[in-house]
Order: C-alpha cells, then sequence, then structure tokens
C-alpha cells in the first residue's frame, strides 16, 4: 500500500514527504486517522482509510488528509479537525481540476462534522524578498488566493508549516554551488574542515543522543520540542526506508538520513536529512556550544547538500524563513545562516482553512491558541527537567 501511495503523489505536481503514506502512519500513532483521497481522470472521486490499488487507475489528483476527533462532553454531535499537510497534490493551474477538488473537499469536511478543514499546498505567490531587487511576485498564485477567498476559506491564525522557505538549486556542480555560497559562509565551510570536524552518517543507535542534543538546543534556542518517543517513532520508520535501498534514491520512497559533526570522536551537531522525488529537506537540526568555534553546523550543512544531490535531488529545502523579513522577525537569525548557503526565498500561500460551522471554528480558534500556550509552557519545563535544568 505504501509503495503504491507514493508512486502516485511522486507522479503529481508538486509532491511532498508530509504526504506520504509514511507521515499517515505516524500521525495515526498520536490520535490521528489518515484519509487517502484519489480523483480519477474519469471524474470519480474516492476518499478512505484503507487506500487499495483499485483507486489508483488515473489520477489527476490526492490528498493525504489527517482527521482527529473532538469529543466534547455533554455534546452529541460528533466534531472533528482535518488538515492536509502540503496537500492537495495536482496541477493548481487546472481551473476546472482545481474547482472539482475543493468543490469535493469541502462537502467531505461537512460530512465529517468538521470544525475546518486546513491545507497548506506549495502555491508560490512570489520569489525573494519582497521590495527587494530581484523579488518577483507570482500572478497564478495570487489568483488562487483570490479564488480560496471568494469560497469561504481564510488564512489562518494557526500556521503548522512555515510559510516562507529557503531553497537551494542542487542541479550545478559542487563547485558552482560552493561558489555561490556567500564568502564568509564558505570560509566557514573550509575552516570546519581545516580544525578537523568530521560529518558521518547515523544509525539508529545515535538516535537517543540526537533527541538530547534537539531538547538542548531547544532549551537554548527558546522553541518547543515534543517527546522523545515521537521523534523517534518520525526517525526510525523513514529510516526504515532508507536501510532498504542503496543511496540512489527511488523517486517513490520517502528516506531520512541523519547525518553528526564530530571533533575528535565527539558528536557536536546533527541534522536529519528527508528526501523524497527528487526534494531534499532539512527538517531538524541540533547542536552543541562545545567547538562551536569550529563552524561544525556549516560542514554539516555542506554536507547535506552534496549527499542529496549525489542521490539524485534537484532542491533541497532549508525549511523555514521569517514571516516578515527584517531583524524583528525570531527567525531572522537563521534565515541569515540558511540565505548564506546559496538559497534564495519562496514565498507560498501558508495554511488556509474552510470552516463548515462558522460558531465551532470560533469557538476553537478562541479557545485553543490559549490552550496552547499553556501547553508550551509546560513542554519548555518538562524538557528543562529531562536535560536536569
Amino acid at each position: 500500500m505504501s509503495q503504491t501511495w507514493n508512486q502516485i503523489i511522486a507522479s503529481l505536481p508538486n509532491p511532498h514527504f508530509l504526504q506520504t503514506h509514511e507521515w499517515g502512519q505516524v500521525k495515526a500513532r498520536y490520535g490521528w486517522e489518515p484519509y487517502y483521497a484519489i480523483w480519477q481522470a474519469d471524474d470519480s472521486f474516492s476518499v478512505t482509510s484503507q487506500f487499495t490499488n483499485s483507486q489508483s487507475t488515473h489520477p489527476l489528483a490526492a490528498c493525504l488528509l489527517l482527521k482527529r476527533s473532538i469529543p466534547i462532553r455533554g455534546l452529541a454531535a460528533r466534531l472533528s479537525v482535518l488538515y492536509a499537510p502540503k496537500g492537495p497534490l495536482f496541477d493548481w493551474t487546472n481551473e476546472s481540476l482545481r474547482a472539482r477538488v475543493l468543490d469535493d473537499l469541502q462537502a467531505f469536511a461537512k460530512k465529517q462534522g468538521a470544525i475546518f478543514l486546513k491545507m497548506d499546498p506549495d502555491i508560490v505567490l512570489g520569489t525573494g524578498i519582497p521590495g527587494a531587487d530581484g523579488s518577483v511576485a507570482d500572478g497564478e498564485g495570487a489568483a488562487i488566493q483570490s479564488e480560496l477567498a471568494r469560497r469561504g476559506w481564510g488564512y489562518s491564525s494557526d500556521q503548522i508549516q512555515f510559510r516562507n522557505s529557503v531553497l537551494i538549486d542542487l542541479q550545478p556542480t559542487e563547485e558552482e554551488m560552493l561558489a555561490r555560497m556567500k564568502q564568509k559562509t564558505r570560509y566557514n565551510v573550509r575552516l570546519a574542515e581545516k580544525k578537523g570536524v568530521i560529518a558521518r552518517v547515523g544509525t539508529t543507535d545515535d538516535l537517543p543522543m540526537l533527541y538530547k542534543m534537539y531538547a538542548e538546543t531547544s532549551v537554548r534556542d527558546g522553541f518547543v520540542v515534543r517527546d522523545e518517543d515521537y521523534y523517534m517513532t518520525v526517525w526510525k520508520l523513514f529510516m526504515s526506508s532508507a536501510e532498504r535501498l542503496t543511496l540512489n534514491v527511488q523517486r517513490d520512497a520517502p528516506l531520512v538520513t541523519p547525518l553528526i559533526a564530530e571533533v575528535d570522536g565527539e558528536p557536536v551537531a546533527g541534522l536529519f536529512l528527508f528526501m523524497f522525488a527528487g526534494r531534499a529537506y532539512y527538517v531538524y537540526g541540533m547542536s552543541r556550544e562545545a567547538h562551536r568555534e569550529k563552524m561544525p553546523t556549516y560542514l554539516l550543512q555542506w554536507e547535506a547538500m552534496k549527499r542529496a544531490k549525489s542521490a539524485g535531488c534537484t532542491v533541497y529545502d532549508l525549511w523555514g524563513a521569517p514571516e516578515t523579513f527584517d531583524e524583528s522577525d525570531s527567525m531572522w537569525g537563521v534565515y541569515r545562516f540558511k540565505e548564506g548557503l546559496g538559497g534564495y526565498v519562496v514565498r507560498t500561500l501558508g495554511a488556509w482553512d474552510y470552516a463548515p460551522n462558522k460558531f465551532w471554528y470560533k469557538m476553537y480558534s478562541e479557545i485553543l491558541p490559549r490552550v496552547l500556550d499553556v501547553m508550551r509552557a509546560r513542554g519548555k519545563s518538562k524538557t528543562k527537567q529531562g536535560l536536569g535544568a
């Protein structure tokens, strides 16, 4: 089942690892029910929690939908929320197909008693920093945004994924990619090599150490992480696919490779390189204070770029850029680091919500942020306690 589903989405425009069968299985272990939607060339539409090969004769569009039930004490109605991470997948410039897909998704949301359906497909609104030289707006993306608004969709106050990102073109030669980096970044890559930093591929035995390093990073940099079991589930599930394949990545097989930077055998930084359908992603990064002056994170990113290119990937997604491109944004420092690697900014539509029931959506939208604030505060405290801080 997983191979067939992944083959389908890999053949569609803008495939993403968050739409793979593996990602659906990860979320299934944490309270979500995955549904697999297929739109065929014969105008048929099917959506089921148990995908079968018979659904995939001539697919024009597909979407992994995640459903979470919301039980409310004393209320007979069965409420839920739906999320299509980085989906649906199809040619969004095809107006008739776009109308068909959105009609069916909206009808499905109503049938499921959804408070809302959230989606954040990779629809490009522009490239480059707005107002800067070289910035280009995408008219087609703007038209799609307007259509969603006319249909009753709204820009979500709860953005699950980063709206903007930094991408690196992996098609040039390694020499050209190095030359495209900022001078300081290129210097730091070479400095790490001269200072004896070594990058190696991690194994499942390294995962507990990498999680601890990730938790340390979250405390230092002020972001919240989930508990260890969640990351172990993600990493092990995707690594199990990688272990069955060689470096020549099959286009329809999602993989993850942990990369670890060491100084004299001591792990000082790490990252997880996801790859799927010719695209690579930098999703989780971690580092320690030790040996930071040797620039291990720069060498790790260069190693990730080379490995992704060797595996047949043409784009490396550095997973996140500021919402506002100035120093007031919390992502500014991270963005400057990514920009130095030779990347370019891509601005996308972000997450949009369709709410069949405006009352419940208003209730959910007003109460949830308060609950999340409490959960984040508790999460930070729990992480610190786990580290002995």
